[in-house]
């Protein structure tokens, strides 16, 4: 199977590779470009990592495989990842997990018939004091309950933002901006 990548997701890299002494610093960046660019991170993929850093294929495998902001299949486009470790596990994870599998009618790890979503658990994703909390692509929502998680899933299904960080743009999507946002999380709007 041929793989590649655009253009411009290889000149940011150049560029990324430009600001390091070593060009294996720029792994993770890296790995976020096949992934921003493909959906998920292929052997194929693996192997042009590896090709790009000097890094071997097996040592940028194990990063893929650690860190759970890499994806080794395809998600839906808004995936949830519920952080179930000790502060969000007090505080009501285990709500939230029964709330998605009741709403969308599929397992932790699965897409929706429509491809629009797909939740796992997660451990620590650092945010501790507002528990519990979820990640939704690259977005943060915290001090949910399944009330507030209803709310924002029909939110998004609604106005269907841009909640991922584009490394090649290096910026955050436009997100869920505006008064909505704060009636429903009871937050400053992103």
């Amino acid at each position: 199977m041929s793989f590649s990548m655009s253009a411009e997701a290889s000149e940011r890299l150049q560029k990324l590779k430009e600001r390091y002494p070593d060009p294996k610093s720029t792994v993770m960046a890296a790995l976020y470009l096949v992934q921003e660019e493909h959906e998920e991170i292929t052997n194929e993929g693996v192997h042009w990592v590896s090709e790009q850093t000097g890094i071997s294929p097996v040592h940028v495998m194990e990063l893929v495989t650690f860190y759970t902001m890499y994806r080794r299949k395809k998600l839906g486009k808004y995936h949830v990842q519920v952080c179930r470790t000790l502060s969000c596990g007090l505080c009501g994870a285990k709500d939230l997990m029964s709330y998605l599998h009741e709403r969308l009618h599929v397992e932790p790890g699965e897409i929706t018939a429509d491809g629009i979503f797909s939740y796992e658990y997660v451990e620590c994703l650092g945010s501790c004091g507002t528990a519990p909390m979820c990640e939704i692509n690259d977005t943060y929502f915290e001090n949910l309950t399944p009330e507030k998680l209803k709310q924002l899933l029909d939110r998004i299904e609604r106005e269907k933002p841009d909640l991922s960080l584009s490394t090649k743009r290096d910026a955050i999507g436009s997100g869920l901006t505006g008064e909505g946002y704060s009636k429903v999380l009871g937050d400053k709007p992103l």
